[in-house]
């Protein structure tokens, strides 16, 4: 599979929306990805991150907008878009009563690939996960870990073009998760392959080269990961008090807005000089129970913008 040109675009949608009855799920969203790009699209649950990869991969129809993927028309060139598209659900598509070789020789010929080519495919991917091994236990005898990564050598074994990863990690420990991340940043490298990511795992985000934070089905904030937690500002300052509300109100002019969790607030703090909130310890006494701060991180950002107050 050879890489394509950086300057096209796996993924070019124009005002995309979806509603589901009186739902919409998907509100005008605008959203281009360049072909090689390892993007995030995150955001809280219900935000519109499955339906509109659902709508990417021809899995759903729009209700309105536009959208192709490599300029295949997600509508009206749905076979040719679903040539080009690896796709690994949140829920696994693999059938447990079928053989790992069974399942992956299902998948090659769903994409027309030749037998002795899924034969070859199929027995490196199962060698570099650990399997080869399990070529023909039944799918129901695995563990959760090696289902999830049957999960990924399924998507993969036609050699897409795009790769869409919708909780790809969901549920697993984190070796087997380093195992997956391993495996796809292998693959990125060695064939250019465009990866776009959901993710309730900030950290998995963190190697992304662009990330997307949507809400309520709408495109809210986007960049690097280094410019989104940039913009948080220089500190996250957390505070614990018995009496947060009218502590947050009288640090509202000079820290701003806050986030609560139980008796912890977080404030946002962009001056690098940590003299006025080491002093607010001494200023508030014992309506203060512990002061600490620390350098923002991609859950941060994940949860300002979550709550309606970063973009």
């Amino acid at each position: 599979m050879n890489p394509a040109p950086a300057t096209s675009l796996a993924v070019n949608a124009r005002g995309l929306v979806k509603r589901y009855g009186d739902v919409l799920a998907v509100d005008g969203l605008d959203l281009q990805i360049p072909a090689g790009q390892f993007f995030g699209l995150l955001g809280p649950n219900g935000s519109g991150k499955t339906s509109t990869i659902h709508m990417l991969a021809t899995l759903i129809r729009p209700s309105g907008g536009s959208a192709s993927v490599f300029e295949h028309d997600v509508m009206e060139d749905a076979v040719k878009t679903r040539a080009s598209i690896g796709l690994v659900f949140q829920e696994s598509a693999l059938d447990r009563t079928l053989s790992v070789g069974e399942n992956l020789r299902f998948a090659g010929l769903l994409y027309n690939l030749p037998v002795h080519v899924i034969e070859e495919r199929s027995a490196g991917l199962l060698e570099l996960f650990g399997l080869a091994d399990k070529r023909h236990r039944p799918v129901g005898s695995l563990s959760g870990g090696m289902r999830r990564a049957l999960d990924i050598v399924r998507g993969v074994i036609h050699h897409p073009r795009i790769l869409f990863l919708d909780e790809p990690t969901i549920g697993l420990d984190l070796p087997n998760r380093r195992k997956i991340w391993r495996f796809i940043e292998d693959l990125r490298a060695r064939t250019g392959m465009t990866v776009l990511l959901t993710t309730h795992y900030l950290e998995e985000a963190d190697t992304c080269d662009k990330v997307a934070f949507i809400r309520n089905g709408k495109l809210v904030s986007s960049g690097t990961p280094k410019e989104m937690i940039a913009r948080l500002g220089r500190y996250i300052v957390e505070i614990e008090s018995s009496e947060l509300e009218t502590l947050a109100k009288q640090l509202a002019p000079s820290l701003g807005l806050c986030l609560r969790d139980g008796n912890v607030a977080q404030f946002r703090y962009a001056d690098e000089d940590l003299t006025p909130i080491a002093s607010l310890q001494s200023q508030y006494g014992t309506h203060i129970r512990a002061l600490r701060w620390r350098r923002p991180n991609l859950n941060d950002v994940f949860l300002w913008i979550a709550e309606g107050k970063a973009g």
